[in-house]
C-alpha cells in the first residue's frame, strides 16, 4: 500500500511540475487543464524574434497592409498598425509563450482578412474547446440553442456526452435534450449580443462586422461527400478561451427563466501529435517540420504545379474546423440529387423550375473534376426544365480561381463579362526582392525557372491589354507608386486575365447561357470567401443576381461576401520562390520559420466593378435580401431554398 501511495505522489509532484504530463494521452480534458500546459512554456527569445522577422518581412508582399492601417467606409472598424503591433510585440513582456502566441493572431485578425492570418499550430487547434449547446439566431434579434443540438452533440461526442449531463443534471430536468430550442436570454449574465460582439472583434477573417457577428452561431457547409454541421464560435474555439458559461435560458414551452452553468471540455486535435510531457509536446507539435518552410522547386522531385495550381485561391483559414455530422434528420434528405461531385450538389425544387447547386468550395475536388461536374450538373438541371438557379455558397471559403471564372462563364454564356474574363483586373505588391525574383527569372530562365512553375514568371501573366508577357519582361518594373492611408506604397503594372479559356478551361464551354443572371440567387450567410466572393460579386454586380444572405443581426448591414482578394498565398509559397530565385541571402528575405507556424497573404489584389481605380475589396457588398431565420429554417438548407425560390 505504501508503494501505491508513493507512486500516487510522485505521480502529482511530477504534474505540479509539468502541467502537460496531466493531460498527456488524453482525448478529453478540461480547457484549464489545456491552459496551464500552454501557459508553462516561457517565452523563448529566439523564436519571438524569428516568428516577428518572417512575419514583417513576409507583410512586404501581402498586398493590403497600408490600405488595412484604416480601411474606408463600410468597413471602418479594420484599422491596425501591424508594424507598430509587431514592434511592441516584440519587446513587451508576457507571462508564457501562448500569452505572446494569442497577441501575434489576435493583431493579425485585426486586419479582418481571411488571407493573412498567423497559425501556430502548436497552440491553434492542438485541442479544440466545445460546447454541446450550439446556437441559432431567430428572427434576426433572438438568441435561441439550436433545434438540433442534442442529436448533433449526440453524434458527434459520443464519448464525452455524460460529463455534460452530469454537470447540467441538477439545474436542468430532462438533461441536455431539454435544452433543444430553448431562448438565450443571458449569457454570462449580460445581453447575449455582448458575448457576439465581443467574439466579433477578435475573430477576423472577414471585412463586414455583421458577418463575423454571424460566425457566432451554428450554420451548414457542403463538403467533400456530405453536409457537415459547423458549430459557431460559441460552442467551438481553437484556443481554450473559456472554461464554461453561464445561460439564462427559457425552455421552449416554458413561461419561466432558468439558469444553467456548461462546462466547455477540450478534445485533443486530429492533427495533433501525441506526447506524454511538455518535452514531447513541444517536440512533436510546436517546432517546424517538413512543411512550414519553402524549398526550391527544383530540389524537389515533382515540379509539376500546373501554371501555380490554376491559381489556387484559398484562403488561409483557422477557427472553423467543421464538425462531421450529417444532417440526416433535416428535410434535406427529402430532396435527391439529381447530379453532383461530392462538393457539389445538384438539386430541383419542387416548383420544377428551380435548380439548386449547393457549392461548398472551389477546391473542394480535382481541378479537372470540379469544372466537369459543374458544367454537367447545370446541364442537367436545364434538362430537367429549370429556368432560375439558386447556388448556396455558405460557408464556401474559396478555391481555384480559374473555377469561378468558368462557374460564371457557363451560367451567362459568352458575352462581354465573360470573355475574354470573368474576373477583375489585378494587381501584385512590389517590394524590390519580388523585382529581383522576376529579373532572377528573366535573366536565366532556363536555369531559374525551366518550367515556368514560379508564381513570378512573366509567361504566368498577361497584362492589361490580355497579352502574355514575354519571357524577358519584368513585369514589376517599373513599380507603379501610390499613398495609402498617407503611406508610400509599390503595386506592379495591372494585370488582365488570369484564367484564359484555351489554357484554363479542360472543356470548353458552351456557346450559349444556361441561365440568365438576373434568374440567379446566391445565397450564404455572409461568409463567402475568396473566390467565392469572386464569383458572388461578378454575378451581382454585372449579370444582375440576386444576393441573399441567411440570419444575421436585423439592425446591422448584411454583407453577401467577405475579402475577395486577387490571389492568396501563404509564407512557404513565398519562401520557395526566393529559394528558387537564389536570392534567400537578401536582406529582406524572410528566414527560416523554426516554429511549427502558417502564414498566410493577399498576393494580388483584385479591382472594383463600380469603382475599378479602387480594391474590390474595401467595396460595399450589401445583400439585397437577409432572410430571417425561424428555428424551423435555421441548418435547414432545404427549407431555406424553398423560402428563396418564392423571393427572386
Amino acid at each position: 500500500m505504501l508503494s501505491v501511495a508513493l507512486a500516487l505522489t510522485l505521480i502529482a509532484a511530477v504534474a505540479a511540475q509539468d502541467p502537460c504530463a496531466t493531460i498527456g494521452g488524453q482525448k478529453w480534458v478540461t480547457p484549464a487543464q489545456l491552459r496551464a500546459c500552454y501557459s508553462s512554456f516561457a517565452v523563448n527569445e529566439n523564436e519571438r524574434s524569428n516568428i516577428i522577422e518572417v512575419v514583417n518581412k513576409t507583410l512586404a508582399f501581402h498586398t493590403s497592409t497600408n490600405y488595412e492601417f484604416q480601411a474606408p467606409s463600410p468597413y471602418a472598424d479594420t484599422h491596425e498598425d501591424i508594424a507598430a503591433d509587431l514592434a511592441r510585440i516584440g519587446f513587451q513582456d508576457y507571462d508564457s509563450d501562448y500569452d505572446l502566441h494569442i497577441d501575434i493572431s489576435r493583431a493579425l485578425k485585426r486586419f479582418n482578412d481571411g488571407h493573412c492570418v498567423w497559425i501556430n499550430l502548436c497552440y491553434d487547434s492542438a485541442f479544440i474547446n466545445y460546447l454541446p449547446t450550439p446556437l441559432v439566431l431567430v428572427n434576426g434579434e433572438e438568441v435561441h440553442i439550436a433545434s438540433e443540438a442534442y442529436d448533433v452533440a449526440s453524434a458527434e461526442f459520443a464519448d464525452q456526452l455524460s460529463a455534460w449531463e452530469e454537470a447540467i443534471s441538477s439545474s436542468v430536468e430532462g438533461g441536455l435534450k431539454a435544452l433543444n430550442g430553448a431562448k438565450v436570454l443571458q449569457i454570462n449574465g449580460a445581453d447575449p449580443f455582448e458575448a457576439v460582439n465581443a467574439n466579433a472583434l477578435i475573430a477576423g477573417g472577414y471585412q463586414g462586422f455583421g458577418t463575423r457577428q454571424n460566425g457566432f452561431f451554428a450554420s451548414y457547409q457542403r463538403s467533400t461527400s456530405t453536409w457537415t454541421y459547423l458549430l459557431g464560435n460559441f460552442a467551438q474555439q481553437s484556443l481554450p478561451l473559456s472554461d464554461s458559461v453561464e445561460l439564462l435560458v427559457q425552455l421552449e414551452g416554458a413561461t419561466e427563466t432558468q439558469s444553467v452553468v456548461i462546462p466547455y471540455f477540450s478534445r485533443i486535435g486530429s492533427s495533433t501529435v501525441p506526447f506524454t510531457d511538455g518535452a514531447s509536446f513541444r517536440a512533436g507539435n510546436c517546432l517546424a517540420d517538413n512543411d512550414t518552410n519553402g524549398a526550391n522547386y527544383y530540389d524537389q522531385a515533382d515540379t509539376s504545379r500546373s501554371s501555380m495550381a490554376k491559381v489556387q485561391q484559398a484562403p488561409v483559414t483557422e477557427g472553423a474546423h467543421p464538425v462531421n455530422v450529417l444532417l440526416d434528420s433535416s428535410p434535406l434528405t427529402d430532396v435527391e440529387p439529381v447530379s453532383g461531385f461530392g462538393v457539389g450538389e445538384f438539386y430541383m425544387l419542387a416548383d420544377n423550375t428551380t435548380g439548386v447547386l449547393a457549392l461548398g468550395s472551389f477546391s473542394g475536388a480535382g481541378y479537372n473534376d470540379m469544372m466537369q461536374g459543374l458544367l454537367d450538373g447545370l446541364v442537367t438541371l436545364k434538362s430537367n426544365g429549370a429556368e432560375r438557379l439558386i447556388v448556396d455558397v455558405t460557408n464556401n471559403g474559396g478555391g481555384y480561381i480559374c473555377v469561378a471564372h468558368f462557374l460564371h462563364r457557363i451560367i451567362v454564356g459568352p458575352k462581354s463579362t465573360t470573355v475574354p474574363q470573368a474576373g477583375l483586373n489585378t494587381t501584385a505588391r512590389d517590394p524590390v526582392l519580388a523585382r529581383h525574383i522576376v529579373q532572377n527569372i528573366v535573366d536565366a530562365p532556363d536555369t531559374v525557372d525551366p518550367s515556368t512553375v514560379m508564381l513570378y514568371n512573366p509567361l504566368n501573366w498577361w497584362d492589361l491589354d490580355n497579352a502574355q508577357f514575354g519571357p524577358d519582361v519584368n513585369w514589376l518594373e517599373p513599380p507603379v507608386e501610390k499613398v495609402v492611408n498617407g503611406r508610400p506604397d509599390a503595386f506592379s503594372q495591372t494585370l488582365g486575365t488570369d484564367c484564359p479559356p484555351e489554357l484554363s478551361f479542360p472543356t470548353d464551354a458552351p456557346d450559349s447561357a444556361l441561365f440568365d443572371g438576373s434568374q440567379v440567387a446566391i445565397v450564404s450567410n455572409g461568409r463567402c470567401g475568396s473566390s467565392c466572393s469572386l464569383f458572388s460579386i461578378t454575378m451581382a454586380k454585372l449579370e444582375g443576381s440576386t444576393t441573399v444572405v441567411v440570419g444575421g443581426k436585423s439592425d446591422v448591414d448584411q454583407k453577401y461576401c467577405g475579402t475577395v482578394g486577387g490571389q492568396s498565398t501563404v509564407f512557404t509559397t513565398i519562401d520557395s520562390e526566393i529559394k528558387t530565385a537564389g536570392l534567400k541571402d537578401d536582406a529582406a528575405a524572410p528566414p527560416d520559420l523554426i516554429v511549427n507556424g502558417v502564414l498566410g497573404i493577399t498576393w494580388r489584389l483584385g479591382y472594383g466593378i463600380v469603382d475599378p481605380t479602387q480594391p474590390e475589396e474595401w467595396q460595399d457588398r450589401p445583400a439585397n435580401i437577409n432572410l430571417p431565420l425561424t428555428l424551423d429554417l435555421a441548418n435547414n438548407p432545404a427549407a431555406i431554398w424553398d423560402t428563396v425560390a418564392k423571393l427572386f
